[in-house]
């Protein structure tokens, strides 16, 4: 794997890429694993229905629609991270899991620019 390669694992259930956070391991685990997360409302909703992420929703089309995906506390979580959710998740869409995964590895970010 080479440096650039990005781990699917890592795309977090809003669309966010964890392994390009510098607070992944250190102050965040992620949301992939047997965290507690009570205030992420996206992570319960995709276990729900069986899905990855908010990308492979079926009854969205656009993740801002969606009250779980947009709510105050995600609006301020993006805020803070300066991230774009909804365009990392309309990205994942567009070219897929593994190329969005080596895309925000490449660029060191976790997410698509605002």
């Amino acid at each position: 794997m080479n440096e650039a390669a990005g781990d699917t694992k890592l795309i977090g259930a809003c669309g966010l890429y964890c392994g390009g956070c510098k607070q992944f391991k250190v102050k965040c685990p992620g949301c992939r694993g047997d965290h507690d997360m009570k205030w992420c409302k996206v992570l319960p909703c995709c276990k729900e229905h069986g899905w990855s992420d908010c990308s492979q929703c079926t009854k969205f089309a656009d993740p801002n629609d969606c009250e779980h995906f947009n709510n105050w506390k995600s609006r301020l979580f993006s805020f803070i991270l300066r991230a774009d959710r909804a365009k990392c998740i309309m990205r994942i869409k567009q070219v897929g899991h593994q190329a969005f995964a080596d895309e925000m590895a490449a660029a060191r970010r976790p997410s698509v620019k605002r």
